[in-house]
């Protein structure tokens, strides 16, 4: 088996989820007492948000690298970033290490082209809605992504930071992203993405009708098969 080092904290939220996905994919796939191999390190997310607030992607690239490097040097044999946003600065980190990083963007393509989506619609932080990072992994992969319009853009990333985050779920902020859910669909959207892993925390398959891709299932079922199959 191979080991796994985790890059948690961000937020601690769904680093739980994380946690816990990969040791049931675990269990599943190999039975008895079987749990995971993990290195995990968890940072501070309050020092990442600020360089992400300030548009200092390099400061929080090198902050990622160097934790990289350090679950290299301990024994992890691939990198795993619980967080759709911090893929922004995997090429930075990429250089950094010689173990490949599994990206949570590709990891989901995979899944969309298995149930044969085209047209996918993208909930997540302002910044993977609106930059390219993560969005051209998805066209690449020959899927059209369609993302909320401005004003929705900026109630999605408030309810992420000031809500989810923290670890606060609220019924009315669920009510505002089905809303928005729903214009996507309309759109054309034929499923949705949580491009957030604590997005997770408050929208679930039940709640609509479309396929939901919870980008922090998908990402840590990756993360254990691949830990056991490659």
């Amino acid at each position: 088996m191979k080991t796994i080092g985790l890059i948690g904290g961000m937020s601690w939220e769904s680093t739980v989820t994380y946690y816990k996905v990969i040791n049931k994919t675990i269990k599943r796939e190999l039975g008895g007492l079987h749990s995971a191999k993990i290195l995990m390190y968890s940072l501070d997310f309050d020092e990442i948000e600020k360089y992400q607030a300030a548009d200092e992607w390099d400061k929080s690239g090198r902050v990622l690298s160097d934790i990289a490097v350090l679950l290299e040097k301990a024994g992890a044999d691939f990198i795993v970033i619980c967080t759709n946003t911090m893929h922004k600065v995997v090429p930075q980190m990429s250089k950094c290490i010689s173990i490949p990083i599994i990206h949570i963007a590709e990891a989901t393509a995979e899944k969309l082209k298995k149930q044969k989506i085209t047209t996918i619609g993208l909930l997540g932080t302002k910044y993977t809605m609106t930059q390219d990072f993560y969005k051209e992994r998805l066209i690449e992969a020959g899927i059209k992504v369609i993302i909320p319009n401005e004003e929705d853009i900026e109630t999605v990333n408030s309810i992420i930071y000031k809500e989810l985050c923290l670890g606060d779920i609220r019924q009315d902020s669920k009510e505002k992203y089905l809303t928005i859910i729903n214009k996507m669909t309309d759109a054309g959207a034929q499923g949705v993405i949580l491009g957030c892993t604590e997005i997770g925390l408050l929208i679930q398959q039940s709640d609509i009708d479309l396929p939901v891709f919870d980008t922090t299932l998908i990402h840590a079922e990756k993360a254990a098969l691949s830990s056991i199959n490659d």
